[in-house]
């Protein structure tokens, strides 16, 4: 297959694996990368190999360049998505997708109108975890799924990131920043949501840094760190959800687990794309651990792009896709809007349940 080009813009934390991943994918070329700090693009660029460093504007307007992956601040997310799509660029993004609803929907119209693609992380839901839950679930292991329940539970990245402030503004609280990865595998799982409804709350209206080099520094807090969410999925199964920053003493909870009216299901943290994948059947004693079906175990940020790539080449959809981050997006709003209102948030939009990946614990094709 005729390999993607790719432009990375933004070349902060998260850009290495990308740059990691991207470049072992046979499908994918990392042709350049940019950032609003030319030098730091330029030092990614050495870092990794990539031949071009530009600004932003030099990268966007690169004939040669297919993909752009945006890799800014959510805050920044739609504006580059957008000016990505106008020049033509099919885009994928880390989550969230944007920062509001009205931006989402900008995005997803513009790409529309230029029969381009959009995607957004996560991608860990195509990871072998994840597929082997989706396999056991769809194959009946459970029998019929009526409930689910996920908790990320921390105490915030004030104490360990170089750049906590964003966390605490608006885009960047648990929910909007470790939501996607529960929600999206919920909705990966189950299909999508009908309503939400939930409780949110400032614990702490003031954040203290406790890492370097920002040491000894206060944040004020904008956005909600503790969110309490009940989901309604189409297909009847009832969902809880609970994402804060808050929980200084740590917690013992599992990540997700599916119950369903034949057994159990213990699925792997979905800010991984392992396992382990845990089954109980209604007639068993204990839990079991399931051997995983499905390949991309390790770190594989980037996964989402390569079958964007492939999805490009092929005239089909990706599995990432804007429609679904965009339902993602939409849901962790409602939370906010049912705690702010005192009523259910009834779904706008729907999404497509994501196709599976194709099985085997060698990586292949996701033609």
């Amino acid at each position: 297959m005729e390999k993607v080009r790719v432009g990375i813009v933004g070349c902060g934390k998260i850009s290495s694996i990308y740059f990691k991943n991207c470049k072992q994918f046979s499908a994918l070329e990392v042709a350049a990368c940019a950032d609003l700090n030319v030098a730091r693009a330029q030092a990614s660029a050495e870092e990794h190999g990539i031949a071009k460093a530009c600004s932003v504007n030099e990268l966007l307007a690169d004939p040669d360049i297919d993909l752009v992956i945006n890799l800014t601040i959510p805050a920044a997310h739609a504006e580059v998505c957008i000016q990505a799509l106008e020049a033509g660029k099919h885009v994928y993004v880390e989550k969230p997708l944007a920062v509001t609803r009205e931006e989402g929907l900008r995005i997803l119209a513009v790409a529309r109108s230029k029969g381009l693609l959009v995607g957004s992380a996560p991608d860990t839901f195509l990871g072998g975890g994840i597929q082997t839950s989706i396999k056991l679930i769809e194959d009946g292991w459970i029998g019929t799924p009526v409930a689910a329940s996920a908790f990320m539970i921390g105490r915030g990245h004030e104490h360990w990131h170089p750049d906590p402030e964003f966390y605490y503004a608006k885009g960047g609280e648990p929910m909007f920043d470790m939501g996607p990865y529960y929600l999206t595998a919920l909705v990966a799982m189950l299909g999508p949501i009908s309503r939400v409804t939930g409780s949110t709350r400032i614990s702490y209206p003031e954040r203290t840094i406790t890492s370097e080099p920002k040491f000894g520094q206060t944040i004020q807090v904008e956005t909600p760190t503790h969110v309490a969410g009940v989901l309604d999925f189409h297909s009847g199964a009832i969902g809880t959800i609970i994402t804060t920053f808050d929980a200084f003493g740590g917690s013992q909870l599992p990540r997700i687990e599916i119950y369903g009216s034949q057994g159990t299901l213990s699925v792997p943290d979905p800010n991984t794309f392992g396992g382990p994948v845990l089954l109980r059947r209604a007639d068993a004693k204990e839990f079991t651990e399931i051997p995983l079906t499905h390949g991309y175990t390790e770190n594989s940020r980037g996964l989402g792009v390569l079958d964007m790539a492939y999805a490009i080449r092929n005239g089909r959809a990706n599995r990432a896709n804007g429609e679904l981050a965009y339902h993602i997006l939409e849901a962790m709003h409602g939370f906010h809007d049912a705690s702010d209102q005192g009523k259910h948030y009834v779904m706008q939009s729907t999404c497509e349940k994501p196709k599976a990946m194709p099985t085997g614990l060698v990586k292949g094709l996701l033609d």
